[in-house]
């Protein structure tokens, strides 16, 4: 099961006088994640790279800012990718200490800075989400709303005129369930629209 971020979380490395600093984070897509990028210019302008990945909806991304390729956005991403993580932003800004790393420690170093976040990190599980929508007699919305509780779905929006609209959304998995419940209980007299 994929799983996000509660928070942003941070950590710092100094290595041979270069000075790594990590962020994991949750975002919801390559926009909001340029956003933050973008901004991380902005604390720090005297910063050499300010190096990112990125899994979010699908979308993946490995930038090196300048290091050599696949030096640090890749081993980033690698580290996101390898604890199953989705909606997760992950940068590290280096300011150079003057003394060369070579590839393999530059790959170390980015590696480091997003693990030792990830270990301070409070991981989510993702949960999916099904909306679902119906109209009902007024004389049923008592025992809908009871069963749309039990299930912890969240009712997101209630209408009353001839009938009585609903939308609620619950996770996927027990949505199934839930359905079969409800049409038997009310024997055919809930409408399922289209949400």
């Amino acid at each position: 099961m994929p799983l996000t971020l509660a928070a942003p979380v941070h950590s710092e490395l100094l290595i041979k006088k270069s000075r790594f600093i990590g962020c994991v984070q949750p975002v919801a897509n390559r926009a909001a994640a340029q956003v933050v990028v973008a901004e991380l210019w902005k604390q720090h302008p005297g910063a050499t790279h300010v190096c990112w990945a990125l899994l979010a909806g699908g979308q993946s991304a490995a930038v090196d800012d300048g290091e050599p390729s696949g030096t640090a956005g890749r081993p980033m991403l690698e580290v996101l990718r390898h604890q199953d993580l989705e909606g997760v932003l992950a940068t590290v800004v280096r300011y150079y200490g003057g003394i060369q790393l070579g590839a393999g420690g530059l790959v170390r170093a980015y590696t480091d800075a997003v693990a030792q976040a990830l270990r301070e990190a409070d991981k989510v599980a993702i949960v999916r989400q099904m909306l679902l929508r119906c109209a009902v007699p007024y004389a049923l919305e008592g025992m809908l709303r009871r069963e749309i509780e039990s299930v912890g779905a969240k009712l997101l929006d209630v209408a009353h005129g001839d009938t009585v609209e609903l939308a609620f959304a619950m996770p996927e998995t027990g949505a199934e369930q839930l359905l079969e419940r409800l049409n038997e209980s009310g024997q055919g007299r809930i409408v399922w629209l289209q949400p």
